[in-house]
């Protein structure tokens, strides 16, 4: 029998605020999230890297004790129970980018933006740190005419602090004036807070605001309006399991064909979503790669309630594709998350 509630999984997460100060001039696209990811992505690799000879850390020796490896091109073991098809598993970071599209930042100018950590990644806070400040060295951005040559704006890691979305509270993790202290490691958010989380809110009708471009998929095909109800919870149930095996460790008992049933009884009563077209250069697989999705907001009625930690959860996990850039996220209305 479907339980009263989705039962959610011990899935545990972190997030984190950065705060960037340009050095430099800095030119940024208006949606950040690719530059950030990528540009962090790079850093991070350069700093660890033990092999950079080799082409794909599939073929490296040391891809399993990797911090690189685990976080950026998490590979599906080849004893898993889920997702065995499939090369790589969902990364274990979520990067929330600024809603603003602010493009120009000048020396002084602050850029602040928010980092999830998802089960085992949180013991690699470190790493993140020190792979920011090696990035404001190296430059983000656009190359420009600037002393010294052409090339990116430089930043330097201003500050970061742990944030705890539930109760509204912030601890200082860094600060530049004390750039080898660490202050505090997390404010982590488990399900049990979660769930409780959501029992204060709406139980028959709720709107949802997808902030950024939300790529959803129905019967292989991306879905361009709506989304109906029931798609959402499906992507959900899928990205947050995963999640919970491969970065967890645990394997998420639910009925997950019962409760995509029963979220069909969830009526899409109004819709004011788009479609938002953009791409992204891999320089990996050195092609551009679409990531458009849909924004906007959906309100949903019906029995809501056995939806909400689920529905809460998301918020910080994102949904759909793209995650790891800051594609999918979305806020309920009236929740701090």
């Amino acid at each position: 029998m479907t339980p009263a509630i989705v039962e959610l999984p011990p899935l545990t997460l972190s997030r984190y605020r950065f705060t960037l100060t340009a050095d430099d001039p800095l030119l940024l696209p208006p949606y950040k999230g690719s530059a950030l990811r990528g540009g962090f992505g790079h850093a991070f690799k350069r700093m660890v890297c033990f092999q950079p000879e080799v082409q794909t850390c599939s073929a490296c020796l040391l891809r399993a004790t990797c911090p690189y490896a685990y976080v950026f091109e998490t590979a599906t073991p080849p004893d898993a129970e889920v997702l065995r098809k499939n090369e790589h598993a969902p990364r274990p970071i979520v990067i929330q980018p600024p809603a603003d599209e602010k493009t120009t930042y000048f020396p002084g100018d602050s850029l602040d933006f928010h980092v999830i950590l998802i089960g085992r990644a949180q013991q690699y806070l470190p790493y993140f740190l020190v792979a920011f400040q090696e990035l404001g060295r190296q430059g983000l951005g656009r190359r420009l005419d600037l002393p010294g040559g052409r090339r990116r704006g430089r930043y330097h890691l201003a500050q970061v602090e742990a944030v705890d979305p539930l109760a509204g509270v912030r601890a200082l993790v860094y600060d530049a004036a004390q750039p080898t202290h660490i202050h505090a490691q997390a404010l982590p958010v488990d399900a049990a807070r979660v769930t409780a989380y959501a029992q204060t809110f709406p139980t028959d009708r709720l709107t949802v605001e997808f902030l950024t471009p939300t790529r959803l998929q129905h019967e292989e095909r991306l879905v361009r309006e709506g989304p109906p109800f029931a798609v959402l919870v499906k992507a959900l149930l899928g990205r947050i399991s995963s999640l919970t095996y491969f970065h967890c460790g645990e394997r998420w008992e639910t009925d997950f064909r019962g409760w995509i049933d029963r979220a069909q009884a969830i009526a899409l009563a109004e819709t004011g979503t788009a479609w938002v077209d953009w791409e992204r250069y891999s320089g990996r697989q050195q092609q551009r790669i679409e990531m458009g999705g849909l924004v906007g907001q959906a309100t949903y009625t019906g029995n809501l309630a056995p939806f909400l930690p689920l529905l809460m959860l998301g918020t910080l996990t994102h949904a759909g594709k793209g995650a790891v850039f800051g594609n999918g996220r979305f806020s309920v209305e009236n929740a701090a998350l």
